[in-house]
C-alpha cells in the first residue's frame, strides 16, 4: 500500500465516536502508530524490490499477494455478493489504485524516500478541490491557507533539489509520476466517501487488491520482468505489511474520531526519513523537512475544519 493509502482505509463510521468502551483509550492511538509503521516499511521494501526486479512486477505481485490473504477473511465473513452499483465503486477504485501504486512506487526508485513521502502529503489538500468540482462542496478560506502551505512545502523541497544540483531526468520524472499519484490519490478520496458507505474495510481492502492486481495482470506480456528471490521475499513480505496495516488503521479509525487519529498518519515521514537512510542512505535535508512541515500544517489546518463542520 503506498504511502497515499492510509487514511482511505478507514471504515464507514470514519469520524464518529468509539463503538466500544471494551477497550484502552489509548489503544486507537496504538493501532494507528503500528499501522503507519507498516505500511513506511512496506514502502522502502517496495522501493527495495522494484530497484531489484522492475516497478511494474514488484507492484503486481504486491497486490496479489494481498489480495491473497484478505480475500479468506472476507469470504468467511461475508454477508452477500456485493450489488452491482457497489460493485461499479470496487471497479473504479481498483482501476485508480493500480496506477496510482504503480506511478507512486516508480517515483520511489527515483526519488528519496522522505522525499517522496512528504510530497505525496499534499494529495488531501487536491481532494479539497476535486470534492468542490464532484461534489459541490465548499472550499473555505481556512482550506485555501491550507493549500498554500501545501504549495509553499511543495516548492521549499523541489527547489532544495535545484539548490543542491540535484534535478536531473531521474528527478523530474519521479517528480511527474509523483504529482500524478498524487493526482489519483486525491481522486480515490472522492471514490473511498461513497464506497465506505455502502461496504466494510475488509470488503473494500478485498477488492482493492484484487481489482487492482487484475488491472495490472493485463499488461504482464509487456512489462513482467522475472523477479530474484531477494526481491520475492521483499514482496511476499510487503504484501503482509500492506493487509497488516491497513486492518490496524481500519480498526482505530472505527474506535476513534478522525480527527484525533490524522496527525499519526504523518509520523510516516519520520520512518520514511530513518528507513531511507538505514536502507539506502539518503539523507533528510532541511529543505525536506521544512517543506514537510508546511505541507503537514496545511493538511492539519484542512483536516481540523472539515472536523467541525456538522456532518
Amino acid at each position: 500500500m503506498t504511502a497515499p493509502e492510509r487514511t482511505r482505509n478507514a471504515p464507514p463510521n470514519m469520524g464518529q465516536p468509539p463503538e466500544s468502551p471494551a477497550h484502552p483509550a489509548f489503544a486507537p492511538f496504538i493501532a494507528a502508530g503500528l499501522g503507519v509503521a507498516c505500511l513506511s516499511f512496506m514502502d522502502a521494501l517496495m522501493k527495495g524490490a522494484s530497484l531489484q526486479t522492475s516497478v511494474y512486477t514488484a507492484t503486481l505481485l504486491r497486490s496479489l499477494v494481498g489480495a491473497a490473504l484478505i480475500a479468506p477473511v472476507w469470504m468467511a465473513t461475508r454477508s452477500g455478493w456485493p450489488t452491482l452499483p457497489v460493485m461499479k465503486l470496487h471497479l473504479e477504485r481498483g482501476v485508480i489504485s493500480a496506477f496510482m501504486a504503480f506511478s507512486f512506487f516508480y517515483a520511489l526508485t527515483k526519488l528519496p524516500l522522505a522525499e517522496a513521502i512528504a510530497l505525496s502529503f499534499v494529495a488531501p489538500l487536491l481532494a479539497l478541490y476535486l470534492a468542490r468540482v464532484l461534489l459541490g462542496e465548499t472550499i473555505s478560506s481556512q482550506a485555501i491557507l491550507a493549500s498554500l502551505l501545501g504549495l509553499i512545502g511543495t516548492l521549499a523541497i523541489v527547489g532544495g533539489k535545484f539548490g543542491r544540483g540535484e534535478f536531473d531526468d531521474d528527478a523530474l520524472y519521479g517528480l511527474a509520476a509523483l504529482a500524478f499519484s498524487a493526482l489519483l490519490y486525491a481522486y480515490n478520496f472522492i471514490v473511498i466517501r461513497r464506497q465506505s458507505q455502502v461496504a466494510g474495510p475488509v470488503e473494500i481492502a478485498t477488492f482493492h487488491s484484487g481489482i487492482g492486481g487484475l488491472v495490472l495482470l493485463v499488461l504482464a506480456p509487456f512489462l513482467w520482468v522475472s523477479p530474484p528471490p531477494d526481491a520475492l521475499g521483499q514482496i511476499a513480505a510487503a504484501g503482509v505489511l500492506t493487509v497488516a496495516g491497513a486492518m490496524a488503521i481500519a480498526w482505530a479509525y472505527a474506535r476513534a474520531e478522525a480527527q484525533a487519529l490524522v496527525p499519526i498518519e504523518y509520523s510516516g515521514f519520520v520512518w520514511a526519513s530513518l528507513l531511507g537512510w538505514v536502507f539506502f542512505r539518503e539523507p533528510a535535508t532541511w529543505p525536506t523537512i521544512a517543506g514537510a512541515a508546511l505541507i503537514v500544517g496545511g493538511c492539519w489546518l484542512a483536516t481540523r475544519k472539515q472536523a467541525a463542520m456538522p456532518a
